[in-house]
């Protein structure tokens, strides 16, 4: 079976590839589930944040902003000693600030799914390079906004990485066989 080139090279990715990455996501739950991971891998590599994915899902309870919303420091300093987690203070902080945001995008917009998906149209984008792209004038604008409402670690960068991961754009290579 042919996939993207960058899935060949370890089980992880390959599992994540043929079975989540560039597939579209409309879950508000595991949309934000995606954007607390990728900006959780800032500076670090996707495949680490996979690894790691499974037990901070238990820890942050499976991402329920609901939950995460009201963790205080005495939670944060646990989770600092967690070496399952991404030890990252300034992270540990953004999960807690963005599930507040996810709040305030739900009164705006209706969903974080109908937030999101408006910059693409609601259609997801169909684009492939060889070159490897990292943003584009649409995660720009994306990014831009989720600041502007309060997100954390949300530049372009990681969110047209995160545009990929849930199927806003198809970057899959032109012979993979999840085009």
């Amino acid at each position: 079976m042919k996939r993207c080139s960058w899935a060949d090279t370890s089980d992880v990715l390959k599992k994540y590839h043929d079975e989540e990455w560039g597939r579209p996501v409309h879950d508000d739950i595991k949309l934000f589930e995606m954007l607390i991971l990728e900006g959780k891998s800032c500076g670090l590599s996707w495949e680490l944040i996979l690894k790691k994915r499974k037990h901070m899902m238990a820890v942050f309870d499976n991402f329920n902003p609901e939950i995460l919303a009201n963790y205080n420091a005495a939670k944060l300093d646990e989770l600092m000693q967690d070496p399952g987690v991404i030890r990252h203070r300034l992270k540990l902080i953004a999960v807690v600030e963005n599930a507040k945001v996810y709040f305030k995008i739900n009164d705006l917009h209706g969903s974080l799914d109908k937030f999101l998906w408006r910059y693409v149209n609601f259609q997801p984008i169909i684009r492939f390079s060889p070159e490897v792209i990292t943003r584009s004038d649409i995660s720009d604008k994306l990014s831009k906004d989720l600041k502007k409402l309060g997100f954390k670690f949300c530049g372009s960068t990681i969110i047209y990485s995160f545009m990929q991961a849930v199927g806003m754009i198809n970057a899959h290579e032109l012979d993979c066989f999840a085009r």
